[in-house]
């Protein structure tokens, strides 16, 4: 088993599940994706990609063809999953779910909210990647939708939240503040006053943890971690825009139904 640092949390910490959100160390990528870039979209070498994904896929015991990352296209759309799929046939979704034993679900993340789910009763788990976007148009519900459909119960789904870019971080300009006030009428006390006119703060956190509660799962708990503020354990497709580099890692955050 690989001894990569994890982050997990207590609501997912259950029988017959594992989980983790790993962070950026204990991989074999440099630069700008120091070290651990599980981003097959980003430029780094595939090679070192396929070897940090190993090693994460290690940590939640299962083989690197297991773990099961989709192609992620900012969408509500979710896939019922029951078998390893081939890597240049990746669906292009933004959520999946299994009750297959033996499989890890995973998603990419360097901003956006990662989100694992577990039915442990049931046996069926599923994970999400929601950034603004995919929050706004659903995929959280669609995830719990999907889960329900291979048996979970509602009540019984337990959802956790990955490091994520938090509100300190998070400035956005009046249109985006508009398309949230189109998309849902209740969004506005997600947003706060910037230091700078005519500009918010946006509490990516607290939006996807009242999309959860609105999704009816019976438990939902926010890692509460900042990928912009902590460089040192996280990647920041922010940070590393304000910096004007080339690119950035991306961290994965799965979930995997113990055999």
């Amino acid at each position: 088993m690989s001894s990569l640092k994890t982050i997990r949390l207590a609501t997912l910490d259950v029988e017959g599940v594992r989980h983790a959100w790993f962070t950026r160390n204990g991989g074999v990528s440099d630069g700008v994706y120091s070290t651990l870039n599980g981003g097959s979209g980003s430029n780094d070498a595939p090679e070192r990609v396929a070897e940090n994904r190993a090693r994460m896929a290690a940590t939640l015991g299962v083989s690197p063809q297991a773990l099961l990352v989709p192609f992620q296209v900012h969408s509500p759309d979710v896939l019922a999953v029951t078998e390893p799929w081939a890597p240049e046939n990746r669906p292009r979704c933004d959520g999946v779910a299994t009750a297959t034993p033996g499989l890890a679900l995973g998603v990419t993340g360097a901003d956006c909210g990662m989100l694992l789910f577990a039915d442990p009763k049931a046996r069926v788990i599923g994970a999400a990647h929601a950034g603004w976007k995919g929050a706004l148009t659903g995929v959280i519900e669609a995830t719990v939708e999907a889960m329900i459909g291979l048996g979970a119960r509602r009540e019984a789904i337990r959802v956790g939240l990955g490091p994520c870019i938090a509100q300190a971080s998070y400035e956005v300009g009046p249109e985006f503040v508009a398309t949230f006030a189109l998309g849902d009428a209740d969004a506005e006390r997600f947003f706060e006053a910037s230091v700078n006119a005519g500009r918010k703060m946006f509490d990516l956190h607290g939006y996807i943890g009242e999309r959860a509660r609105r999704a009816g799962v019976g438990r939902f708990e926010d890692s509460g971690l900042d990928t912009y503020a902590d460089e040192a354990r996280f990647y920041s497709y922010r940070r590393t825009t304000h910096r004007r580099e080339p690119d950035y890692g991306r961290l994965v955050g799965a979930i995997a139904l113990a055999p």
